[in-house]
C-alpha cells in the first residue's frame, strides 16, 4: 500500500526538498498551502526541483483548525510533517502576534486535527535551534536548557513543548527535530545566507556595487536542507517518537561564510561588504553549535554536504537566476 504524507509549509525550502525525498521513496505527497493572491507562483520551489505537478495541494491554514481537520480527513495521512511557520526571525519583532498565532498556536491546531482525524499517524514538528538563544552550554543538545531571544524563538518553544505534551498525554507518535541553520539555493532571499549569495552574484554581474549586512561576527552551525529533511523522515520511521538535535557540529561566522561566497565569485570581499547597524537584531544570538550525537547514533544520520559546497552551489544558482532576468 502506498504511504501517504501530509506536509505543511510544502512550498518552502524544507517542504520542497522533503516532498522530493518522499516522492523518491514512493510516497503519495499532499501539501497544505494558504490561499494566495499570487496563485501559480507560490510553488516555484517545487517546480525548481521538477516536482511541481506531483504534489497534491490543499487549501488550509495553520491558524484555522477547521481547515486542517477537513484536510486531514480528506487525505488520511500516515505521516504529517509540520514545517509551516512565520519563520523569519527579524519579522517576528515586527509581527509578534502573527508569529505567535501561526508558529506557536498553529502547532497545537495541527496536533489537534491529527488527534481527531488521524490519531494513528506519525507527526513531525520543525523545532529550531533559535530556542537555545542565549546559550547555556557550549554545545547544545536535547537536554540543554532553552533561552529564546526573539518572538520567533518563543513561539517555536511553545510548538516544541506542545508536541511533547501531546506525545505524553495522548500517546501520539509525535517527534520534534531541533534543526540548526540549514540552507540551500531554495532559501528565501531575506535569510542571511541567501542574501549573501544573491548579493555576491549581483555584484559579479554588475547589478549591484555593495552588500550591506549587520552582525557578521555571529556564529552559526550551517548545514544543507537536503541533508536535514532526510533526518525528518528518519525520525518518523522509528518505533518510538522522540526529539533530536540535527546539526553539523561545526560553527562558522557570517564573515567567513561571506568570504566563501566572494572567493567563489572571484571578488575581494573587503571592497564590497558594508556593515549597517540597521540590520542588527534587538536581541542578538551570538553563537549556536549543535550536538547531534543522538541523531547520529539512533537514526544513523550523517550530514553529507559541507558549508563550502553549499555556499558555492547557492552562488551558482543565484548567478543563473540573475542571468535569466531582463
Amino acid at each position: 500500500m502506498t504511504k501517504r504524507a501530509l506536509v505543511t509549509g510544502v512550498t518552502g525550502q524544507d517542504g520542497a526538498y522533503l516532498s522530493q525525498l518522499l516522492l523518491e521513496k514512493g510516497y503519495e505527497v499532499h501539501g497544505v498551502i494558504r490561499r494566495s493572491s499570487h496563485r501559480g507562483v507560490e510553488d516555484h520551489r517545487l517546480r525548481w526541483l521538477g516536482i511541481g505537478g506531483k504534489v497534491h495541494l490543499h487549501d488550509a491554514d495553520l491558524a484555522d483548525l477547521s481547515s486542517l481537520l477537513r484536510t486531514v480527513n480528506e487525505v488520511k495521512p500516515g505521516e504529517i510533517y509540520n514545517l509551516a511557520a512565520q519563520s523569519f526571525v527579524a519579522s517576528s519583532w515586527r509581527q509578534p502576534i502573527l508569529t505567535a498565532n501561526v508558529t506557536a498556536v498553529g502547532v497545537a491546531n495541527m496536533l489537534e486535527a491529527m488527534r481527531l482525524g488521524a490519531p494513528d499517524a506519525r507527526f513531525y514538528q520543525a523545532s529550531s535551534s533559535e530556542m537555545y538563544g542565549l546559550i547555556q552550554e557550549p554545545m547544545q543538545g536535547e537536554k540543554t536548557p532553552f533561552y529564546p531571544r526573539s518572538p520567533y524563538a518563543v513561539a517555536k518553544l511553545y510548538g516544541h513543548w506542545i508536541t511533547v505534551n501531546y506525545r505524553e498525554s495522548f500517546g501520539m507518535h509525535a517527534s520534534s527535530g531541533i534543526l540548526f541553520n540549514h540552507e540551500s539555493p531554495l532559501r528565501g532571499i531575506e535569510f542571511v545566507t541567501r542574501k549573501v549569495t544573491h548579493g555576491v552574484a549581483a555584484i559579479k554581474l554588475g547589478k549591484a556595487n555593495e552588500l550591506r549586512l549587520g552582525n557578521i561576527d555571529a556564529k552559526r552551525d550551517w548545514g544543507h536542507a537536503r541533508d536535514y529533511v532526510r533526518a525528518m523522515w528518519l525520525m518518523l520511521q522509528q518505533e518510538k517518537a522522540d526529539d533530536y538535535v540535527v546539526a553539523t557540529g561545526v560553527t562558522t561566522t557570517v564573515r567567513d561564510m561571506c568570504r566563501i561566497a566572494f572567493d567563489h565569485a572571484g571578488l575581494d570581499m573587503e571592497k564590497y561588504l558594508v556593515i549597517d547597524p540597521a540590520f542588527y537584531r534587538p536581541a542578538e544570538v551570538d553563537v549556536l553549535l549543535g550536538d547531534s550525537s543522538k541523531a547520529r547514533k539512533a537514526l544513523g544520520w550523517e550530514p553529507e554536504i559541507d558549508l563550502d559546497h553549499m555556499i558555492r552551489e547557492m552562488v551558482d544558482a543565484d548567478l543563473a537566476r540573475l542571468r535569466r532576468e531582463p
